[in-house]
Protein backbone atom coordinates (compact mmCIF):
# COMPACT_ATOMS: atom_id res chain seq x y z
CA UNK A 1 0.00 0.00 0.00
CA UNK A 2 1.51 3.34 -0.65
CA UNK A 3 1.42 6.41 2.06
CA UNK A 4 -0.79 9.27 1.60
CA UNK A 5 1.16 12.71 1.16
CA UNK A 6 -0.81 13.98 4.79
CA UNK A 7 0.84 12.93 8.35
CA UNK A 8 -1.06 10.71 9.94
CA UNK A 9 -2.45 11.41 13.55
CA UNK A 10 -1.67 8.71 16.43
CA UNK A 11 -2.32 8.86 19.95
CA UNK A 12 -0.83 7.30 23.02
CA UNK A 13 -2.27 4.09 22.71
CA UNK A 14 -1.33 3.82 18.70
CA UNK A 15 2.30 4.32 20.12
CA UNK A 16 2.32 1.96 22.89
CA UNK A 17 0.60 -0.41 20.27
CA UNK A 18 3.65 0.34 17.94
CA UNK A 19 6.53 0.18 20.15
CA UNK A 20 5.12 -3.61 21.70
CA UNK A 21 5.09 -4.74 17.85
CA UNK A 22 8.35 -2.80 16.63
CA UNK A 23 9.74 -4.71 19.60
CA UNK A 24 8.74 -8.27 18.47
CA UNK A 25 6.28 -8.70 15.66
CA UNK A 26 5.38 -11.97 17.11
CA UNK A 27 3.77 -11.01 20.09
CA UNK A 28 0.22 -11.98 20.81
CA UNK A 29 -2.65 -9.01 20.71
CA UNK A 30 -3.98 -10.39 23.25
CA UNK A 31 -1.19 -9.59 25.54
CA UNK A 32 -0.84 -6.14 24.13
CA UNK A 33 -4.38 -5.49 25.06
CA UNK A 34 -3.74 -6.66 28.35
CA UNK A 35 -0.43 -4.52 29.03
CA UNK A 36 -2.08 -1.85 27.30
CA UNK A 37 -5.36 -1.98 28.62
CA UNK A 38 -7.87 -2.60 26.05
CA UNK A 39 -10.10 -5.09 23.78
CA UNK A 40 -7.99 -7.74 21.30
CA UNK A 41 -10.81 -6.04 19.19
CA UNK A 42 -9.40 -2.59 19.46
CA UNK A 43 -6.13 -2.87 18.70
CA UNK A 44 -6.73 -5.15 15.77
CA UNK A 45 -9.22 -1.78 14.40
CA UNK A 46 -6.33 0.23 15.50
CA UNK A 47 -3.79 -2.07 13.51
CA UNK A 48 -6.09 -1.92 10.29
CA UNK A 49 -6.32 1.98 10.31
CA UNK A 50 -2.73 2.01 10.93
CA UNK A 51 -1.99 -0.12 7.97
CA UNK A 52 -4.21 1.69 5.94
CA UNK A 53 -2.96 4.86 6.26
CA UNK A 54 0.28 3.59 5.01
CA UNK A 55 2.40 3.99 8.71
CA UNK A 56 3.10 0.16 8.73
CA UNK A 57 3.45 -2.64 6.41
CA UNK A 58 3.03 -5.94 7.37
CA UNK A 59 5.26 -7.46 9.57
CA UNK A 60 8.86 -9.64 8.77
CA UNK A 61 11.18 -12.26 10.26
CA UNK A 62 15.19 -10.83 9.66
CA UNK A 63 17.66 -13.80 8.84
CA UNK A 64 20.82 -13.23 10.43
CA UNK A 65 23.24 -13.29 7.68
CA UNK A 66 26.19 -14.38 9.50
CA UNK A 67 25.02 -17.89 10.11
CA UNK A 68 24.78 -18.08 6.71
CA UNK A 69 28.29 -17.18 6.07
CA UNK A 70 27.85 -13.42 4.42
CA UNK A 71 30.62 -11.37 6.78
CA UNK A 72 31.15 -8.59 4.38
CA UNK A 73 29.20 -5.60 4.20
CA UNK A 74 30.06 -2.51 1.80
CA UNK A 75 28.72 0.21 0.55
CA UNK A 76 29.02 0.77 -3.25
CA UNK A 77 29.14 4.78 -4.71
CA UNK A 78 28.87 4.10 -8.40
CA UNK A 79 29.96 6.51 -10.72
CA UNK A 80 27.41 6.87 -14.22
CA UNK A 81 29.12 8.24 -17.40
CA UNK A 82 25.35 9.93 -17.82
CA UNK A 83 22.15 10.61 -15.65
CA UNK A 84 19.88 8.61 -18.27
CA UNK A 85 21.82 5.94 -17.01
CA UNK A 86 20.20 5.62 -13.99
CA UNK A 87 17.09 3.31 -14.72
CA UNK A 88 19.30 0.96 -17.28
CA UNK A 89 21.27 1.05 -14.06
CA UNK A 90 19.06 -0.04 -10.93
CA UNK A 91 17.06 -2.58 -13.69
CA UNK A 92 20.99 -4.37 -13.62
CA UNK A 93 21.73 -4.35 -9.64
CA UNK A 94 18.17 -5.25 -9.23
CA UNK A 95 19.46 -8.96 -10.67
CA UNK A 96 21.92 -9.15 -8.67
CA UNK A 97 20.83 -10.67 -5.16
CA UNK A 98 24.00 -9.54 -3.03
CA UNK A 99 22.63 -5.81 -3.59
CA UNK A 100 20.33 -5.09 -0.55
CA UNK A 101 19.46 -1.61 -1.20
CA UNK A 102 20.02 0.72 -3.72
CA UNK A 103 19.84 4.72 -2.94
CA UNK A 104 19.73 7.88 -5.54
CA UNK A 105 21.82 10.42 -4.03
CA UNK A 106 22.79 13.75 -4.12
CA UNK A 107 26.70 14.61 -3.76
CA UNK A 108 29.67 12.80 -6.21
CA UNK A 109 27.86 9.22 -6.62
CA UNK A 110 24.73 9.19 -8.90
CA UNK A 111 23.77 5.59 -6.91
CA UNK A 112 24.63 3.99 -3.41
CA UNK A 113 24.03 0.45 -3.29
CA UNK A 114 24.39 -1.44 0.18
CA UNK A 115 25.67 -5.66 -1.02
CA UNK A 116 26.33 -8.43 1.04
CA UNK A 117 28.76 -10.47 0.72
CA UNK A 118 30.85 -14.20 1.90
CA UNK A 119 33.68 -12.45 2.04
CA UNK A 120 35.83 -9.91 0.59
CA UNK A 121 36.58 -12.34 -2.36
CA UNK A 122 32.68 -12.36 -3.14
CA UNK A 123 32.91 -9.00 -3.24
CA UNK A 124 35.61 -8.31 -5.49
CA UNK A 125 33.98 -10.77 -7.58
CA UNK A 126 30.65 -8.61 -7.33
CA UNK A 127 32.42 -5.51 -8.11
CA UNK A 128 34.69 -6.73 -10.89
CA UNK A 129 32.33 -9.07 -12.74
CA UNK A 130 28.95 -7.51 -11.86
CA UNK A 131 28.77 -4.35 -11.12
CA UNK A 132 31.28 -2.48 -13.15
CA UNK A 133 29.89 -4.61 -16.13
CA UNK A 134 26.73 -2.77 -16.24
CA UNK A 135 26.50 -0.18 -18.84
CA UNK A 136 26.81 3.30 -17.70
CA UNK A 137 29.63 2.44 -14.87
CA UNK A 138 32.50 4.46 -14.88
CA UNK A 139 33.45 3.74 -11.63
CA UNK A 140 32.55 2.47 -8.13
CA UNK A 141 34.14 2.86 -4.82
CA UNK A 142 33.72 0.84 -1.71
CA UNK A 143 33.80 1.58 2.04
CA UNK A 144 33.32 -1.55 3.73
CA UNK A 145 31.50 -1.88 6.45
CA UNK A 146 33.92 -3.56 9.68
CA UNK A 147 30.86 -3.35 11.97
CA UNK A 148 27.40 -2.20 12.49
CA UNK A 149 27.46 -0.27 15.87
CA UNK A 150 23.25 1.22 15.36
CA UNK A 151 20.69 -1.01 14.11
CA UNK A 152 17.42 0.76 14.38
CA UNK A 153 13.37 2.23 13.66
CA UNK A 154 12.68 5.55 14.03
CA UNK A 155 11.11 6.03 17.42
CA UNK A 156 7.69 5.98 18.06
Amino acid sequence: MKPSNENIKIDGIDKKILRFLMQDARKPILEIARNIGISGAAIHQRLRKLEKSGLIAGSKFIVNPKVLGYTTMAYIGIFLDKAMSNPIAVKQLEKIPEVLECHYTTGNWSILIKVLCKDNEHLMHLLNKKIQQIEGVSRTETFISLDQQIDRQITI
